[in-house]
């Protein structure tokens, strides 16, 4: 069935099954361990941390002071009521180091997985990766690219000020960037504002298989994530996926991906200068690009839609006590 947004779970919503995957982001779920009846389970699946949620709360910038202490005071209780659940689960599912970090040690059988949606079929190829590799040998621009929401919790705010200490620095590059949101005429007002503004071009929101994978595959060559807060972003697994590598700031999440990955560059949080002058020297240096680059690929291709999916259920068909068919 499908349920109004606003509208309450109880246990009349659960009957007749044996097995409950609920979001534990969702705080329309955290009762629902209250509810479950003799002989069912339930698994939660998580991907912000408390950390996360007040990030995001502090980067509201329609939330005035008033507006905002009483969104951390209501985001304190629903924290207790979540870890209440979480320790009267009997499976828990972390997307992303972070959460898994916060959240594993208090449920007993718990699973971190790396959600994106790259499938085999949209991994670059290895004539891709020649390619790319030929042009930055060739000494050709730094084609830097950026996606997502244009909101101040994916750091767009910050992707102008990163372009201008570029130009500053001499760096010969270019900056597409695709995506919609609150700042977008922010962004786009700013664009006109650099001293070099045809480098940066603003596409909006385009589809993901069709438009914004064929281009970071072929057109990219270096993932500018200005993501201040800590949450899962698969646009990192997903950017990777293509064959670019990732400069970032260094929030949690990709500190630690790039850390297993060596899949590119981390910087300290909130400070397009540094990023900017990280991504200078990365520019000097093509051959490192290149070895990043191949390293953030297989990683990525390590950890696709398909075998992250297919992780994920058979952790819940263990926990419900049945078998999946065998992978095809």
């Amino acid at each position: 069935m499908t349920l109004d947004p606003a509208e309450e779970i109880g246990p009349q919503h659960l009957q007749g099954a044996g097995l409950v995957y609920a979001g534990g982001d969702d705080f329309h779920c955290l009762k629902l361990p209250d509810y479950l009846q003799p002989g069912q389970k339930i698994v939660y699946v998580i991907e912000y941390t408390p950390e996360t949620r007040q990030q995001i709360l502090n980067l509201d910038r329609d939330r005035g002071m008033v507006g905002r202490l009483k969104g951390h005071i209501w985001l304190m209780k629903q924290e207790r009521l979540r870890q209440r659940a979480f320790r009267a689960a009997h499976g828990l599912q972390s997307n992303g180091y972070p959460a898994h970090d916060v959240y594993a040690h208090m449920c007993t059988d718990t699973l971190l997985y790396l959600d994106g949606r790259m499938t085999p079929d949209l991994f670059a190829t290895e004539a891709e990766m020649a390619a790319r590799e030929a042009h930055l040998s060739a000494g050709g621009p730094l084609r830097l690219v950026f996606s997502g929401r244009l909101e101040a919790m994916k750091g767009a705010q910050d992707l102008i000020p990163v372009a201008r200490r570029l130009s500053k620095r001499g760096v010969d590059f270019t900056l597409d960037i695709f995506g919609t949101g609150s700042l977008q005429a922010e962004v786009a007002e700013g664009i006109g504002s650099l001293p070099e503004p045809r480098r940066v071009r603003l596409h909006g929101a385009v589809d993901f298989e069709t438009e914004l994978v064929p281009f970071t595959r072929q057109q990219a060559d270096l993932f500018l994530g200005c993501h201040r807060q800590s949450d899962p972003s698969c646009t990192y697994i997903e950017a990777m996926g293509c064959g670019v590598s990732v400069a970032s700031y260094g929030n949690r999440m990709w500190q630690r991906l790039n850390g297993e990955s060596q899949g590119g560059w981390d910087t300290p949080l909130g400070k397009p200068e540094l990023l900017a002058d990280r991504i200078a020297e990365v520019a000097q240096d093509r051959a490192e690009l290149a070895r990043h680059s191949r390293n953030a690929w297989t990683f990525s291709r390590r950890h696709g839609f398909l075998p992250e999916f297919r992780r994920r259920m058979e952790h819940l068909a263990r926990i419900a006590g049945v078998a999946l068919p065998e992978a095809t």
